[in-house]
């Protein structure tokens, strides 16, 4: 669902990355309180493996493909104002580097493919979590929906911003109904690429997904005479997350660089519908177009299957270590800002 330049007018691209630069900057400070010394590495890798999953696009109808938009598992996995970061670290690895989302359009993808989903689903994740019992089974189930309905939200949020500033004139009820019915068929898809992922992780590291937090067992210490004492979360130290984050990063890197070649060529839902509609009518080239890694294609690499898995695993390098960064960075302004709090206040008397 990556917008090109030359969908959206000037002034509504303009007001979207507006939106989209606020909500950077709110999630900014809300991931603060997401981001431990465990969480900001995965998150970093959260976002590496969503940019290596949606280079797998798979077929939903005839002609026609989808790939995961990454907000629910975002959401679910590290939280959701580092979710919506997640994504838009990805939205921007994929439009610098790779000419995939156009720059202009930079703010209407990020508002429409990270805001949007992770918005929607975490917030339907949060009311179907509370209604279910608190099982693990419950958070893969929560998950399967929120993310369903994620995706066709997002259609319904391109829609509307195409009403507001779409450059061709086509009906706004064909974009709708066009754009609505395949991204239905795309949020199954997606609804069950989050629910295995997600149940995956909740099966061995339950105190890893934040929106599974509270499901762990406590810890418990059982004397030598029989009795059980709980153990405080604060003294017990944290499990360690190498092994976890080197699964993940493998198999980011082995889908990225080996399995995307497998996957559908056909033109995603947004594609196929602004083809079908005349909408691409106003595309615009790509400034990004010359890139070395434009279209997922290492440049001067003439087997085809080498380049595209050159171009994932460097995308996958390039997205975990920009994010990484990214959260790192927030992580340790919150370390800051707690110390700064709890230091003592010295007052002198003259």
């Amino acid at each position: 669902m990556h917008v090109p330049d030359g969908f959206i007018n000037a002034p509504v691209s303009l007001a979207a990355g507006a939106v989209a630069a606020s909500a950077v900057a709110v999630c900014l400070r809300g991931a603060r309180r997401e981001l431990d010394e465990r969480a900001a590495p995965l998150a970093g890798l959260v976002a590496a493996f969503i940019f290596a999953v949606q280079m797998l696009n798979f077929p939903v109808a005839a002609g026609t493909s989808g790939h995961l938009l990454g907000g629910a598992l975002a959401a679910i996995l590290v939280g959701p104002y580092t979710g919506v970061l997640c994504i838009s670290v990805v939205l921007l690895m994929q439009g610098v580097l790779f000419a995939d989302g156009g720059l202009t359009a930079l703010g209407v993808n990020i508002t429409d493919m990270a805001v949007v989903t992770t918005v929607v689903a975490y917030a339907l994740f949060r009311l179907l979590a509370k209604a279910l019992p608190r099982r693990r089974s419950s958070v893969t189930a929560a998950a399967f929906v929120a993310a369903l309905v994620s995706v066709p939200a997002a259609a319904c949020a391109f829609t509307l911003i195409y009403a507001l500033g779409g450059t061709t004139d086509v009906p706004i009820g064909k974009v709708a109904t066009a754009m609505i019915g395949v991204h239905v068929l795309i949020g199954v898809g997606e609804a069950v690429i989050t629910a295995l992922t997600v149940g995956a992780v909740v099966a061995v590291r339950p105190d890893l997904v934040y929106g599974a937090r509270g499901l762990a067992k406590p810890l418990e210490i059982r004397k030598a005479d029989g009795t059980v004492v709980p153990v405080e979360v604060s003294k017990a130290a944290p499990r360690p997350v190498r092994k976890i984050a080197g699964v993940g990063l493998v198999l980011a890197l082995a889908l990225a660089g080996f399995v995307s070649f497998y996957a559908s060529t056909s033109p995603d839902g947004l594609e196929k519908v602004a083809h079908d509609k005349g909408i691409d009518a106003g595309a615009k080239a790509h400034a990004a177009k010359d890139s070395p890694l434009a279209d997922y294609q290492v440049k001067d690499v003439s087997d085809a299957r080498l380049s595209g898995g050159l171009a994932g695993v460097i995308g996958v390098g390039a997205t975990l270590a920009v994010g990484t960064g990214v959260f790192v960075v927030v992580r340790r302004r919150r370390s800051h800002a707690a110390a700064a709090k709890a230091a003592p206040v010295t007052t002198e008397t003259v």
